[in-house]
């Protein structure tokens, strides 16, 4: 048996201040120094809205690349229609952005990747990146967008099976809310883990649907969710959320 500890924020919306960023290293450090540890995030890391952007990027995504982030997916507040902006958006990251289910159109540099595929001591780790669509084909402002979002249930499903066979750990890293998550779990049998955001939703203890564990870590900072998974004929999930507040030890 091996076993991997899995760590996870999402919709931080530029929230995450010194006090509670010291404590998420302090416990990336601990579990980092025990074993194999992943730190994930769930989108809506920035603050910023999706008509204006910054051209220098967002420091937050300095600060999360510090923090040892392994991997994020596009929130809508990550999105710009335009490539000028959602490349500058993501340009301090220095970790991947997953993203399978937008296109870009024409020429359009596209600043994501679908998916990534993670060689562990504990396990060879597959992550699907998902996001709300923010502009779709049936839509006016496809005219003027230089990207154009995919179904996020119906992508993941298909790239579920495409992985399955190649990894011993499967997670889709989804912005699209703890409701569709659970259509997701419902729709694939492909995948062991969906680490969601977008609802703000806070759950204690991951949800179980079917074979699959969904967990979300509420918002704003105020918790890092903690996954412990042990790996053997079978994958064994358990986990919670930690406070990141140095006063605070329990969820409220």
């Amino acid at each position: 048996m091996s076993r991997l500890v899995i760590l996870h924020t999402n919709d931080l919306h530029n929230r995450l201040r010194e006090e509670r960023a010291a404590r998420l290293r302090q416990i990336v450090e601990e579990h980092r120094a025990k074993g194999a540890c992943i730190l994930l995030d769930a989108g809506d890391a920035v603050g910023s809205g999706n008509v204006t952007f910054n051209p220098a990027g967002e420091p937050i995504l300095d600060l999360m690349s510090d923090l040892g982030y392994t991997a994020m997916t596009v929130g809508n507040r990550e999105f710009h229609f335009t490539e000028m902006g959602f490349v500058a958006k993501l340009s301090r990251a220095r970790f991947p952005v997953l993203c399978a289910n937008v296109r870009a159109r024409g020429d359009a540099r596209l600043p994501v990747q679908p998916y990534l595929v993670l060689d562990t001591p504990a396990a060879r780790i597959g992550i699907i990146g998902l996001t709300v669509p923010m502009i779709t084909e049936r839509m006016l402002s496809q005219h003027v967008s230089a990207y154009v979002f995919d179904d996020p249930v119906t992508r993941g499903c298909e790239l579920a099976e495409e992985l399955r066979p190649q990894v011993d750990l499967l997670i889709a890293l989804t912005h699209i809310g703890l409701q569709r998550d659970v259509q997701l779990a419902q729709r694939s049998g492909a995948i062991d883990l969906i680490v969601g955001g977008h609802s703000h939703s806070v759950l204690e203890q991951p949800l179980r649907e079917g074979r699959t564990v969904v967990a979300h870590a509420g918002a704003h900072a105020r918790w890092t969710g903690r996954l412990e998974i042990t790996l053997g004929d079978y994958v064994e999930i358990d986990g919670g959320l930690v406070p990141l507040d140095w006063a605070s030890s329990s969820v409220s």
